[in-house]
């Protein structure tokens, strides 16, 4: 089963929690155990499992990640001014597999699935959220 999220974003980088979105898909697939994968579609945007209790977190990961990867220095820079967005998008990654089990999302306590935006703000990002059964 595969479900397409559509989103908004409002700033130029944020993180934006799809756990409940994501939760609802699997739970929706009727997959008792399997695989649920969230995949984030774009150049410049990642899904990251971080923890989702304490908002400072995303906080901390977006000032992280603005430190390590720094705008306007970058070649790219000259095409379109968002050379840092697309190595950000890079590191992190487009994907996370997250196991279903017992028709739940196998996440911790504390862990959330973001949708990471680095070239915000954008109306149309879409996340690809597709669940298979095991055999």
């Amino acid at each position: 089963m595969r479900e397409i999220i559509e989103l908004s974003t409002h700033q130029r980088e944020e993180l934006v929690d799809v756990t409940d979105r994501v939760r609802r898909i699997a739970e929706k697939s009727g997959v008792r155990d399997g695989l649920c994968c969230v995949y984030a579609h774009g150049a410049t945007a990642a899904i990251m499992i971080q923890e989702n209790w304490d908002a400072s977190v995303p906080t901390d990961v977006v000032n992280f990640l603005r430190q390590l990867i720094p705008p306007g220095v970058w070649l790219h820079d000259r095409q379109d001014d968002n050379g840092d967005a697309h190595l950000k998008a890079g590191l992190v990654g487009p994907s996370e597999t997250i196991p279903v089990m017992e028709g739940k999302l196998g996440l911790s306590t504390w862990q959330g699935i973001f949708f990471c935006e680095f070239d915000g703000p954008r109306r149309d990002r879409r996340v690809s959220v597709t669940v298979i059964a095991g055999s």
